[in-house]
């Protein structure tokens, strides 16, 4: 990912391995992985049973905001592609109990056909 691109808030998958260590420590006995954004410190994991926000603050990074979202409190999601003169694409997530739809960009050449079926799979 580039610098650049973080500053801009556009994410790039990172590879799974990468972040398994770092997040064993509070993912279920049986959770796992399945794809896995980063975008600067802020990153958003798709497990097998939930979609993982998790926003470092500050300037060491040490105080960290996970938000847990069970695929279940997901009632509708939009993933918009890359365009001739758009650098990104942009996920949209309407949750249960948020006002507020959740928007996250990701990088030209990110897999979204990859995402919106692991959505669909997982909340329809």
């Amino acid at each position: 990912m580039g610098f650049l691109d973080g500053l801009m808030g556009n994410a790039t998958e990172v590879s799974l391995d990468d972040v398994q260590d770092e997040l064993a420590p509070i993912l279920g006995d049986n959770e796992r992985i399945e794809r896995a954004f980063k975008v600067i410190r802020d990153m958003y994991i798709f497990t097998s049973g939930r979609l993982l926000l998790i926003d470092k603050q500050g300037m060491t990074g040490k105080k960290v905001d996970y938000l847990s979202l069970p695929y279940g409190s997901i009632k509708a999601f939009s993933v918009e592609t890359a365009g001739h003169f758009d650098l990104d694409s942009e996920l949209t997530l309407h949750v249960t109990g948020l006002h507020e739809p959740i928007k996250k960009q990701l990088k030209r050449g990110s897999d979204v056909v990859g995402i919106q079926k692991l959505l669909a799979n997982k909340v329809l």
